[in-house]
């Protein structure tokens, strides 16, 4: 079977530039164990393939740029909404069956990008909505995908905090306490489904930087550039 790349970028790859406020974002919570996912291992790489009828796929690579966070509210389509959870790995691994389920045959680019906002954290200080926003295909691309009807499920298999958060983690326990921002890597399969009975699966990596105050429901800060082992 002919290997199927996401339509999505930030679902079959991480090969999107991150913005210079993720990069700065990402420095300053390494530095207090907030991130910790600096020098971590190569790119993601996404897979080329061809669908069903031999036609080139959208390449996941066209990836719209960075935008500002949707200001109308279009609705959120078929993105599920951020479940109130204050586990950062249960947390976690919704927001990768998030990131990585969407059907164009029933949501808008717009209601795409609304729907996912909507798990970002309010604190302003924190938040790296680009990370996201910037992993959207542009209109033209989005209008392909969904003229192949096009969507995506998702099914998780493992989420566990990187080595390196832990480490760091364990040289200071105390620095958590300033923000609460974890890291947390998860991984799973990802089912695409397109017209003319073209399907497609393929394993899927991601580290998300998540945010779980005490007593508070956890929130979304962005997506690592770089899947952390």
């Amino acid at each position: 079977m002919p290997r199927f790349p996401s339509p999505l970028s930030a679902l079959s790859g991480y090969g999107a530039t991150w913005s210079a406020k993720g990069r700065i974002l990402a420095g300053a919570l390494v530095l207090t164990v907030l991130l910790a996912v600096a020098g971590l291992a190569a790119w993601a790489t996404g897979s080329s393939a061809r669908d069903h009828d031999g036609s080139t796929v959208p390449s996941p690579s066209s990836a719209s740029p960075s935008e500002a966070a949707p200001k109308p509210d279009p609705g959120s389509g078929s993105v599920p909404k951020p479940p109130q959870i204050s586990d950062p790995l249960a947390y976690a691994k919704a927001a990768a069956v998030m990131l990585w389920s969407y059907d164009t045959r029933a949501t808008s680019r717009d209601q795409q990008l609304s729907g996912m906002n909507a798990w970002m954290t309010k604190e302003t200080k924190y938040t790296d909505w680009s990370s996201l926003s910037a992993q959207v295909p542009d209109p033209v691309l989005w209008s392909r995908m969904a003229d192949n009807t096009q969507y995506a499920t998702a099914k998780i298999t493992d989420a566990r905090y990187p080595s390196a958060f832990k480490q760091a983690l364990a040289d200071n326990p105390s620095a958590i306490n300033e923000a609460y921002i974890y890291a947390v890597t998860v991984t799973g399969k990802q089912h695409i489904t397109w017209k003319k009975g073209g399907s497609g699966a393929e394993d899927r990596s991601v580290t998300l930087a998540a945010q779980c105050r005490p007593s508070h429901d956890c929130s979304l800060i962005s997506i690592a550039p770089r899947v952390a082992p």
